[in-house]
């Protein structure tokens, strides 16, 4: 004779495999969003004037695009980390702030790979205006 499963046993199993199915989408974008010493150094500051190029509205944090004009004439591109787009649109930033071409001063943090990116820290615009480009309660020096 055949020994029949039981029902609770299947209701349960199913419950805890939905269960553990759910805690691991809930945390992946925990695990995308990373804190400003996994990929930034704050012993290698940078301030340079740049040009925008183009800015990026992305989530988890914006990115802005820019050619920094070397003393021998060459043009180096960077990308600057900047914070979320809901923080920068609270401190008054918009799509149209930062437009292609505009100069801008950069300091930031230099990536730990040395590679040409920048954990923003405060942008200054022609007009003498700063907007604090970092998010809060990263690590990130203050």
């Amino acid at each position: 004779m055949k020994r029949r499963a039981n029902p609770m046993f299947a209701n349960l199993a199913l419950t805890i495999t939905n269960a553990g199915v759910f805690l691991i989408l809930a945390t992946a974008p925990a695990r995308a969003h990373h804190a400003f010493t996994a990929e930034f150094d704050a012993n290698q500051p940078v301030n340079f004037t740049a040009t925008v190029t183009r800015m990026q509205w992305t989530n988890p944090h914006a990115w802005i695009h820019v050619d920094v004009k070397q003393p021998d004439g060459t043009v180096e591109n960077w990308a600057i980390e900047a914070g979320t787009i809901n923080v920068l649109f609270r401190r008054g930033f918009t799509k149209d702030s930062l437009m292609p071409g505009t100069e801008i001063v950069v300091e930031g943090y230099r990536a730990k790979d040395g590679s040409r990116r920048a954990n923003g820290r405060e942008l200054t615009f022609p007009d003498g205006r700063t907007l604090f480009l970092g998010s809060p309660g990263t690590g990130a020096p203050p």
